[in-house]
C-alpha cells in the first residue's frame, strides 16, 4: 500500500505553472522539489490542501489568480533605460537583476524587453495579473526523518526518485 500525503510526510513532486489564457508554460521545475508536509509553507495553502491524501503517481491541478497571491500588478515597478547603461551580462530576456529600493531592501527585477536602444525590467512577480494553473505530479511520499521535519525539507540535494521515470505533466 502506498503512503499518502499527510503531516510529517516527505513529499517530492514536479510541477508546471500554466497561464490559463494562453496555455503558455510559465514555470517548469527541472529538478524535483521536496518538502515536509505540514512543516513549512513552501507551497500555497490551496496547493497544500489539494495534495493532502494523495500518493506517488497522482496528479493535482490547482487554479489560482496571481493577484490574490502576489498582489495586483504595479506599473511603477516597470523601468526602461538605455541599453548602454546596463552591463552586458544582464542584456538577456528573463535575466533576474537584484537591486536595492529606496529603503535599502533587495528587490528582484526581471528583464522583459530589449532592443537596440533600450532595456526594460519588471519588479512585479511574474504571476501578477495572470490566471494560472499549477499542475503537479507526486513522485514520492515517505516518512520524513526527524532532521527533515526540523528543517522543513530535504537534507542534501539528491532526490529520492529516479528523474528518468518522470512523465510530462
Amino acid at each position: 500500500m502506498s503512503e499518502t500525503i499527510q503531516t510529517n510526510k516527505f513529499v517530492e513532486l514536479a510541477y508546471r505553472v500554466i497561464d490559463q489564457k494562453t496555455d503558455e508554460v510559465l514555470v517548469a521545475v527541472e529538478y524535483p522539489i521536496g518538502y515536509v508536509h505540514g512543516a513549512n509553507e513552501i507551497l500555497m495553502p490551496a496547493v497544500t490542501e489539494q495534495l493532502e491524501g494523495k500518493s506517488a503517481g497522482d496528479f493535482v491541478e490547482v487554479a489560482f489568480n496571481g493577484n490574490q497571491v502576489y498582489g495586483p500588478r504595479d506599473e511603477t515597478l516597470v523601468f526602461t533605460d538605455h541599453v548602454d547603461n546596463v552591463p552586458e551580462k544582464y542584456r538577456k530576456i528573463g535575466t533576474t537583476i537584484v537591486a536595492e529600493n529606496e529603503k535599502g531592501e533587495a528587490i528582484s527585477l526581471i528583464v522583459t524587453r530589449i532592443d537596440d536602444a533600450s532595456l526594460t525590467v519588471d519588479g512585479n512577480h511574474p504571476l501578477c495579473g495572470r490566471e494560472v494553473v499549477f499542475k503537479l505530479e507526486i513522485l514520492n511520499v515517505r516518512d520524513a526523518t526527524e532532521e527533515e521535519i526540523e528543517a522543513g525539507g530535504p537534507i542534501g540535494a539528491t532526490p529520492d526518485i529516479d528523474p528518468s521515470l518522470m512523465r510530462p505533466i
